[in-house]
């Protein structure tokens, strides 16, 4: 095979090249098709190859694709916007755009810290969220990832901002349930801003549904309320990550308003672009900006690519798009559908511990023993195969971290288009059984090892 020049998840790694898109089917050079159900990276919200976003940025393009946000604005960057604090809750108004989720947390981050700032409180610099978590790669965004694989590499250039455990109730630290338990994982937020000091903290960061790092982990009824209330009685802002399940993902415009949260500051992107273009956003309520607007009257955040108007016009078309065809109002009817064919599976799989998640952002733990709840062992690299399996029966899922640890424990996540219909669904859970027995069979032929 001829040299290749890109650096690639694994360097020596051979992946298929794709050749198109079309729905939620990927084709590559060789004829293979794929049944995306993982969306790409949880971006591809309303499929590969839609026409109508294909128009909009050929006439964007015709236009102009970049000005510099430091000397122009333009329609689509004004419009976009404008649409944004249209669809959110409250008083989410004013957006900031980027190029990626991680910018989008890193510049969360600095508009908090900023808040303090202008209203003359320079203590309050540190951004706590949680264990098993994950809110970005670059060194702001993994300062506040409790994701410890990604973490490990670079941790003396990191802060310590992961203080307390996420709402995992399948794997409560406490051993306790919903809501007999109080909440006491909520209330773990408390005790560390009493320890760290409520004056130096600027605010509280966390996942609605935790993605990458859990497997789609989704809280019990009134654990956010309790977070907020926290946040709210120490004077810390909070900062919901909605990277990826905003714009619809979980059958809501953003996931908090499942249960009743509205955010002081939200971050938005991968189904914002849909992975038609880089795009993501932080956006700040009116509160937020207000002694901004009367202090400095900048963010001290910026990008060469920041709004510029060729991804704007492009996420526009794509919002527009979901408005056009009700897609949001179609998740919650499509999840559910989904989640009781995977809790069949789960009845013929012994190795499925637990289906959790919200829409279509479904998680699926896999254990040695559902009674224990015993993970595999990391050497059985567990997540991987079951990830390869898929992809060889031509149906692609996303790898994500489990266990209370975020060490030991394999997951993954499901997670087609929006765009999906009951025939694909049936589809993909057809190849999931596939990739099920498969892996099955291998077990049994390692059997004892476990």
């Amino acid at each position: 095979m001829q040299r290749s020049f890109l650096i690639k998840p694994i360097l020596d790694e051979v992946y298929p090249v794709i050749d198109y898109g079309k729905g939620v089917y990927l084709v590559d050079l060789a004829g293979q098709k794929y049944l995306d159900a993982a969306s790409g990276a949880v971006t591809a919200n309303i499929g590969h190859g839609v026409s109508d976003i294909i128009e909009a940025m050929n006439e964007q393009a015709k236009k102009v694709s970049f000005v510099y946000r430091s000397q122009f604005t333009s329609e689509p960057a004004e419009n976009l916007a404008k649409k944004i604090a249209n669809l959110t809750p409250g008083d989410l108004n004013w957006s900031f755009f980027v190029n990626s989720g991680s910018e989008a947390t890193e510049t969360a981050m600095k508009i908090a810290i900023q808040y303090w700032q202008e209203k003359g409180i320079h203590t309050k610099v540190k951004v706590l969220s949680r264990w098993v978590s994950y809110h970005g790669i670059t060194l702001g965004a993994l300062s506040m990832s409790g994701h410890t694989g990604r973490r490990a590499r670079f941790v003396p250039l990191l802060e310590d901002f992961p203080v307390i455990n996420p709402p995992y109730c399948y794997r409560c630290p406490y051993q306790l349930e919903a809501p007999a338990c109080q909440y006491a994982c909520a209330h773990e937020l408390e005790a560390a801003i009493r320890r760290i000091g409520a004056d130096q903290i600027a605010a509280f960061i966390a996942e609605p549904v935790i993605g990458a790092a859990g497997g789609a982990i989704s809280p019990p009824k009134d654990y956010l309320k309790v977070i907020q209330k926290i946040c709210e009685d120490h004077d810390i802002l909070f900062i919901a990550d909605e990277v990826m399940t905003g714009f619809g993902r979980t059958g809501t415009m953003l996931a908090c308003e499942h249960w009743e949260v509205i955010p002081d500051i939200v971050t938005l992107g991968k189904g914002m672009g849909a992975g038609y273009a880089p795009i993501a956003a932080a956006v700040a309520s009116e509160r937020v900006m207000e002694p901004i607007l009367a202090g400095s009257k900048l963010v001290m955040s910026g990008h060469t690519l920041s709004a510029n108007p060729q991804s704007c016009a492009i996420a526009l078309a794509v919002l527009e798009y979901l408005e056009k065809y009700k897609i949001i109002s179609q998740v919650e009817a499509k999840g559910d559908f989904l989640r009781q064919r995977l809790e069949k599976l789960q009845n013929q799989f012994s190795f499925i511990g637990d289906i959790r998640g919200k829409g279509l952002l479904l998680g699926i733990e896999f254990v040695v023993d559902r009674t224990s709840k015993t993970p595999f062992p990391r050497k059985a690299v567990v997540t991987q195969k079951l990830v390869d399996l898929a992809k060889e029966k031509g149906l692609i899922v996303y790898p994500a971290g489990s266990g209370i640890d975020g060490v030991n424990g394999d997951a993954i996540i499901i997670a087609p288009p929006l765009t999906i219909t009951e025939k694909e669904l049936d589809e993909l859970v057809g190849l999931l059984h596939e990739t099920f027995t498969a892996f099955q069979n291998a077990l049994g032929e390692t059997a004892g090892v476990f």
